[in-house]
């Protein structure tokens, strides 16, 4: 949401004396990162350097998240909730949020399933890193440079490893074949330019449609 000088207005700021709650949400995984204040200045500082910032309450001051650590909270979107007294901030976090050094203030333990499914998000962002960087010994890097037949190859392989290891072996090997598949997946799409969303969105396509057609013939 693009916040304007009119919405900055339109936030209840008088019912917490000038300071609303901001709760930070990962724009990828959708985790909680942390809870911080904002007052107007903070959040007309954030739009503009498109950094979160908030009002330190012990330090009475404007303070950037990162400011000392390096680990800056990117800006990718904000809204108000139904009261307009807080603020939702879905950022992309440049390091540990935590000044524990964990990736949360509320811990590094996924909290729901979606928390935990959101890793295949940040797979998916480590992959693109690997192959922009081509760093020496990487073999995400080597699996791309060998070009997409390569890539598709070995998805087909790790497929069929998948259905052997479900046909007769242990869970844990069709756990760990599992996991080859999805992330040679991950790569294969990555060469087409094709971001697991796209995935995603077809899955909700044919579910949305398979639950208007159950609706008709009901």
């Amino acid at each position: 949401m693009t916040f304007s000088a009119a919405d900055i207005e339109a936030i209840d700021w008088n019912k917490g004396d000038g300071l609303v709650p901001a709760i930070v949400q990962h724009a990828g995984s959708g985790s909680v990162l942390m809870l911080g204040y904002m007052n107007r200045a903070a959040l007309t500082a954030t739009l503009a350097r498109d950094r979160v910032v908030f009002f330190s309450r012990s330090k009475q001051r404007l303070w950037e998240k990162g400011e000392t650590s390096g680990h800056f909270l990117q800006l990718v979107g904000l809204r108000a909730d139904c009261d307009a007294d807080t603020l939702l901030v879905l950022a992309l976090p440049a390091g540990p949020v935590c000044h524990t050094g964990s990736a949360s203030c509320f811990g590094d333990e996924p909290l729901s399933a979606a928390a935990a499914l959101g890793f295949l998000l940040e797979l998916e962002q480590l992959i693109a890193q690997r192959i922009s960087a081509a760093p020496e010994g990487s073999y995400t890097a080597s699996l791309y440079a060998r070009g997409v037949r390569h890539m598709a190859q070995k998805v087909g392989e790790e497929g069929l490893e998948v259905a052997l290891a479900g046909a007769g072996e242990t869970d844990e090997a069709l756990v760990a074949e599992s996991a080859d598949l999805l992330y040679h997946l991950l790569v294969l799409l990555r060469s087409r330019s094709l971001p697991l969303s796209a995935v995603i969105a077809e899955l909700r396509q044919r579910h949305a449609a398979r639950a208007r057609s159950d609706e008709v013939e009901g």
